[in-house]
């Protein structure tokens, strides 16, 4: 895989996937706790917006005397929803501007590209990829509620981990929030795109680890033993092991 150099002279012109919370997280232990500060006057700047939303789809709405209460409600309903979308926004792309200011300057975060991503089968990522399409499908009489398993796996699990492999054969795993898309994508839409991903380094697993059986039996070996994993022992097992990133953003890069 290509690691970039965090000074790589690109900018992202679409965002894909941020992790807001995570990144909000970092931004406030890197300053020692200053941000909570800015992230006040964020919210009193979005709050603002906000009412003053409010008061124009109020306008907007009232001047219908025929719906009479109706229309007050409706102007109520619209402005709530309206200046909630905006106030959430606003926060949302300070902190994307400013981590992107600052992530540069940060030695946790590593810049990975070239990366082919995939499911592994019989992970939960593979079934959460695909349910959602098999539910629509009328597949007969089937011993399980399709529609029912997608909301089991989203309730069950919170990240969801997809295999990245470079063009020289290297491979790493890449965690996901499944809540942290943007833009409607999923992360079916992951592997049809060529992405740059920032993550953390945050351990080392296995890439048999991924799969379901083995996540519902930690401790276990999924896969059979190897010739060389019975010569070498447990060097061999520690040279299988991948590192595991917790992606902060995917995006597509323009190169300059």
């Amino acid at each position: 895989m290509t690691k970039r150099e965090q000074n790589s002279g690109s900018s992202f012109i679409k965002i894909v996937y941020f992790d807001e919370e995570s990144v909000s997280d970092l931004l406030d232990v890197s300053a020692g706790g200053k941000e909570a500060a800015t992230t006040e006057q964020v919210k009193e700047r979005a709050a603002d917006i906000h009412s003053k939303a409010e008061a124009r789809a109020a306008a907007k709405f009232n001047w219908l005397p025929f719906f009479g209460g109706s229309a007050e409600a409706s102007a109520g309903v619209s402005a709530s929803n309206l200046g909630r979308s905006i106030f959430n926004k606003t926060i949302s792309n300070t902190i994307l501007t400013d981590y992107l200011a600052r992530a540069n300057e940060h030695g946790g975060i590593t810049q990975l590209a070239d990366l082919q991503v995939i499911a592994r089968k019989e992970s939960a990522a593979f079934m959460k990829m695909f349910t959602p399409y098999m539910a629509m499908l009328k597949m007969g009489e089937l011993p399980i509620n399709l529609a029912g398993l997608d909301e089991a796996l989203e309730a069950a699990k919170g990240y969801y981990e997809l295999v990245g492999e470079s063009p020289r054969g290297e491979k790493c795993i890449l965690r996901f929030n499944i809540r942290a898309f943007r833009n409607n994508y999923g992360l079916v839409d992951l592997g049809r795109m060529q992405l740059v991903f920032h993550g953390i380094l945050v351990g080392r697993a296995a890439e048999n680890s991924l799969t379901m059986a083995a996540e519902m039996a930690p401790g276990t070996d999924a896969a059979p033993v190897n010739v060389r994993e019975l010569l070498d022992g447990a060097e061999a097992k520690d040279d299988d092991l991948l590192d595991v990133y917790d992606v902060l953003l995917a995006g597509v890069e323009h190169v300059r």
